[in-house]
C-alpha cells in the first residue's frame, strides 16, 4: 500500500524551483560566455553578462533565504550529521545507487520526516549548500566588481585566479544539477519525486 509522508514546506518547495530556475540560467549562460563563438553565440555575450549578474544577486538573496529557513525552521536539521560511520553509510548508499536498485534490492536507508536524506544525498547537499554556494557567491560578487575587491587589494593575478575558483564550482554544481535531475526520477513512480515539489508529500511504498 502507498504511503505518503509530507516532507517539502512551502518554503521549501518555493526557494527549491526559484533556485533551480536560478542555477539552470547562471549555467546556461556561464557556458555562453565562457564557450560560444564570438561570432555565433549560445546567447548574445552582452544579454549573457547581464542574465548572469542578475540571476546571480537574485540567487543571493535565495541562499539567504535558504539560510535563515534552516535556522529557524526543523528542515535545517536535515543537513546534520556525525562524522563517525557516516562514510560507510555514505559507502552503502553509493553501492545501491550502483548496483543495489538495478538488482531490486530495497534501498538501505528509509525515508521518514526527520530523516529526509540518505546519507549520500545528505553528503552532496551539504557540500553543494554550504561549501560550495558561499564560495561560488564570494567570488561571483569578487568578479562583479572586481575594481574594488580584487584590482584595489590583491591585483590583476587575484582576478584570473578568482574567476578559475569560479568557474570550477561552477562546472561542479553544473554537474550536480544534472545528476540530481537524473536521481529525481528514481523514486516509487518516475516523476514521484517530482511531483513531490508541487504538493508536498514523498511518495513511499
Amino acid at each position: 500500500m502507498e504511503e505518503k509522508l509530507y516532507l517539502y514546506p512551502v518554503w521549501v518547495r518555493f526557494w527549491h524551483w526559484a533556485n533551480a530556475i536560478l542555477c539552470l540560467l547562471l549555467i546556461l549562460t556561464g557556458l555562453s560566455m565562457q564557450y560560444s563563438d564570438p561570432e555565433y553565440p549560445i546567447i548574445r555575450f552582452d544579454w549573457a553578462v547581464s542574465i548572469h549578474d542578475i540571476s546571480g544577486i537574485i540567487l543571493i538573496i535565495s541562499y539567504i533565504i535558504f539560510i535563515i529557513g534552516n535556522i529557524f525552521t526543523p528542515n535545517g536539521s536535515q543537513y546534520l550529521f556525525r562524522i563517525k560511520g557516516y562514510f560507510q553509510n555514505v559507502t552503502r548508499q553509493a553501492r545501491y545507487y550502483s548496483f543495489g536498485m538495478f538488482k531490486g534490492e530495497n534501498p538501505p536507508f528509509e525515508i521518514t520526516k526527520s530523516n529526509k536524506f540518505n546519507p549520500l544525498q545528505r553528503f552532496s547537499y551539504v557540500f553543494i549548500m554550504y561549501i560550495s554556494m558561499p564560495v561560488i557567491i564570494i567570488t561571483g560578487l569578487m568578479l562583479l566588481y572586481p575594481e574594488y575587491l580584487l584590482h584595489g587589494v590583491f591585483g590583476t593575478f587575484a582576478l584570473h585566479t578568482t574567476d578559475i575558483i569560479h568557474v570550477v564550482l561552477g562546472f561542479i554544481v553544473s554537474l550536480f544539477f544534472v545528476v540530481h535531475v537524473y536521481f529525481c526520477s528514481i523514486g516509487s513512480r518516475p516523476l514521484s519525486n517530482y511531483i513531490s515539489m508541487f504538493n508536498g508529500y514523498h511518495e513511499k511504498h
